[in-house]
């Protein structure tokens, strides 16, 4: 235990699992504001580009959440089929989980951002 109270161990899960979804969530943020701005100066509304590029947001987040919990209830029968089959793919559930996990925060990244910029405007 440190100083805290708390075991390493736990925070090193926490300090990981953050950095993965918001390493997506910053790229998300960047894309949503960029997205907001290019789609407002092509239809000069600026009401349906909020409405556009949150949809979009929400789509990818959805995909991303949908392609999670499909790698945690299929992932290990993938895997077993790959190595009945002698695939020699690298595919993981571990990596697909965490690929999906980057895919929701850019989502939601892209939501938050395209509604901060639609603030500004």
């Amino acid at each position: 235990m440190d100083q805290r109270g708390e075991p390493p161990r736990l925070r090193q899960y926490v300090v990981a699992r953050t950095r993965l979804v918001g390493s997506g969530l910053v790229v998300g943020l960047v894309l949503g504001g960029v997205g907001m701005v290019g789609w407002t100066l092509y239809t000069g509304d600026a009401r349906s580009s909020e409405a556009t590029v949150f949809a979009l947001g929400a789509l990818v987040f959805g995909f991303g959440l949908l392609g999670w919990s499909g790698s945690i209830l299929a992932g290990r029968g993938i895997e077993a089929m790959q190595e009945q089959m002698d695939t020699r793919s690298n595919w993981t559930e571990r990596d697909s989980r965490r690929a999906m996990a980057r895919i929701c925060g850019s989502g939601g990244g892209i939501m938050v951002g395209a509604s901060l910029v639609a603030a500004l405007f």
